[in-house]
């Protein structure tokens, strides 16, 4: 049985212009250029690389925060461009919902968690009171929290317990997609490992598609299906987390992959270390765009710039010196 493909990205751009000073010129940022993906229910997609490559872009983009400069992209089969209605928008924004990094700053302090868990429900759905109250009750009760919760307010509880309230309210809707944007990140790691074993209970009991954005690839590899790999806005590298982790081909992954700690002392790793910084989105570099810092850079890559064309075998690269690599 073929799973329900959910999410459907095509070339997805998204520039933003930005205006000169006194004395400094304007121009455009590139925050996000040529992102084409698949997401099936059930399935995890893990966003990764470092902070600018344009992984918060795409999750603005896919919760319709914002709409993409150019590309296409449909949730549940629907056309975000051609949904235009009140109605359709609703669909939509019912359809993806996101967990946020800091479940502290995403709480609202003066609400209790019974009221902030019936708000979407208020504001979406034509439930009665009883009605909401027993459906968040559920709720909660899924997520590992006990009923008294619904009458406390978010600073009575730790970081982990909010990041479960947080990921309460994205599923009183009940999404077909969730945005879990560095859901762990600012959590202690001893609690990191509880949210992570939640999130993926969760999604096998409803069958939830998540797009995981985060930089730390030993959580990437405990949770994702497939891997895409970003760099200064663009696709560099996508396959299955497997490909990725045993063998991966992009020189930019190879360095993300050698600074993530092992937890076997007696494995040893080269360690690759990039040259320079990360460029400016608002001036990137001709041609591939980690020319710059590439241990195998060549002179096609500093005037041509390589494509990444997501394969039907789900594992593809965006590399000059690899491709060539291939074919010879």
């Amino acid at each position: 049985m073929t799973a329900e493909t959910v999410l459907e990205a095509r070339d997805l751009h998204r520039f933003y212009e930005v205006k000169g000073g006194m004395f400094s010129q304007g121009g455009t940022v590139k925050a996000l250029s040529g992102a084409t993906f698949n997401l099936e229910a059930g399935k995890t997609l893990a966003v990764v690389g470092e902070s600018g490559c344009g992984k918060s872009t795409l999750a603005r983009l896919v919760t319709l925060i914002e709409n993409p400069t150019s590309g296409a992209l449909k949730l549940g089969g629907m056309d975000v461009a051609t949904a235009t209605s009140a109605e359709d928008r609703r669909t939509l924004r019912q359809m993806v919902q996101i967990v946020f990094q800091d479940p502290y700053g995403s709480l609202n302090p003066r609400q209790k968690i019974g009221a902030i868990l019936e708000e979407p429900l208020k504001i979406n759905t034509s439930m009665s009171a009883p009605e909401r109250k027993q459906a968040v009750m559920d709720m909660m009760a899924r997520v590992g929290l006990r009923p008294e919760a619904y009458y406390r307010y978010p600073h009575m509880f730790s970081g982990g317990q909010r990041q479960r309230i947080a990921i309460a309210r994205a599923l009183m809707l009940k999404p077909k997609i969730v945005i879990l944007d560095e859901p762990v990140s600012a959590l202690d790691v001893s609690i990191q490992a509880q949210v992570l074993n939640l999130l993926t209970d969760l999604q096998q009991e409803m069958n939830l598609a998540y797009l995981f954005i985060s930089h730390d690839l030993s959580v990437v590899r405990h949770i994702a299906d497939e891997v895409m790999v970003m760099y200064l806005g663009r696709p560099v590298e996508y396959g299955t987390r497997d490909q990725i982790f045993s063998d991966p081909q992009h020189p930019y992954t190879r360095a993300l992959l050698s600074a993530t700690p092992m937890a076997d002392p007696n494995k040893k790793r080269e360690r690759i270390k990039l040259i320079g910084e990360l460029p400016s989105p608002l001036s990137p570099p001709s041609g591939c765009a980690f020319h710059p810092r590439c241990p195998l850079v060549n002179d096609r890559c500093k005037s041509e710039g390589p494509v990444l064309h997501h394969a039907t075998s789900g594992w593809d690269v965006s590399c000059h010196a690899v491709e060539e690599g291939r074919k010879g």
